[in-house]
């Protein structure tokens, strides 16, 4: 799948893996999608003290523990804890990151898929929203040191409610953030020495949601491939490049600022259409 990126992989630097994951107790929610699992992968290829794993879905975080059993030793599997969990539940979301003393936390959840959001926006929105709201106030109740959140590019003047839904996300963690800088050494309740950062993604190959799964699918019955737009343009980024940069950019933060990755020059779909036929 990297031969349709049309440029060179982007390659992590190892030093900064390291030092956001290695003896840490990390939490992923969002585990069980395509972003999550590529993240519980590379956690664990950096000797954290511990790993929890949240997901809403039970299918999800099935398959992911299958897929962890497989890829991994028994004695990393041992580092391992799924959770079933909805993270709107404030209550939940607190006792996971107390009763684990979770360190690092990489917010993953959410609901992506634009059209489906645009039918939906209410369950969009409380689902996207409000888990990142739970999540802020569980952090500064809890001895976390870092949460990350993971965005998209559609939250740039979003013209759809995933993309705001996603953009509202963003503002919630600047103004923890915010609220982290301002009542430092004066508060004794809240956790201020947490850090707060986003990254935001371009369209990820291969994961579930992207072109390229639904494009192979219509090749391999014999066509149509099916576009919405001819001229549709997209940046894109492999799996493996977009949870290498999430985990680095917690070494990299002050706390607050947003961080993205050079993905080089916008891919047509159309064109990346036809180089899949071919």
């Amino acid at each position: 799948v990297e031969d349709l990126l049309g440029r060179g992989i982007v390659s992590p630097f190892k030093k900064l893996l390291r030092e956001s994951i290695e003896d840490l107790n990390i939490c992923v929610t969002g585990a069980g999608g395509s972003i999550g699992q590529e993240l519980c992968k590379q956690i664990l290829d950096n000797k954290p003290r511990s790993i929890i794993m949240i997901d809403s879905s039970e299918l999800n975080l099935y398959h992911l523990e299958q897929e962890l059993s497989l890829y991994f030793s028994n004695e990393k599997n041992s580092l391992c804890k799924y959770i079933l969990g909805d993270l709107k539940d404030f209550s939940l979301t607190k006792n996971i990151f107390q009763k684990y003393s979770i360190d690092v936390v990489f917010h993953a959840a959410a609901y992506k898929h634009v059209p489906l959001i645009e039918s939906n926006p209410l369950q969009g929105i409380q689902n996207n929203v409000f888990s990142t709201l739970s999540i802020c106030k569980a952090a500064e109740q809890s001895s976390l040191k870092q949460v990350t959140l993971i965005s998209t590019d559609k939250a740039v003047r979003p013209s759809n409610v995933m993309g705001a839904s996603k953009r509202l996300s963003e503002l919630i963690f600047q103004a923890y953030s915010e609220k982290t800088k301002n009542l430092k050494n004066k508060n004794e309740e809240i956790n201020t020495n947490i850090k707060y950062s986003i990254v935001r993604f371009g369209n990820v190959l291969n994961s579930s949601g992207s072109v390229v799964p639904l494009f192979k699918k219509q090749i391999a019955s014999g066509g149509p491939i099916t576009l919405t737009h001819k001229d549709v343009i997209r940046f894109f980024m492999t799996i493996s490049e977009a949870a290498q940069l999430v985990i680095q950019t917690s070494s990299l933060t002050g706390s607050g600022e947003v961080f993205l990755l050079d993905m080089g020059e916008p891919v047509r779909i159309y064109d990346l259409a036809k180089q899949m036929i071919r």
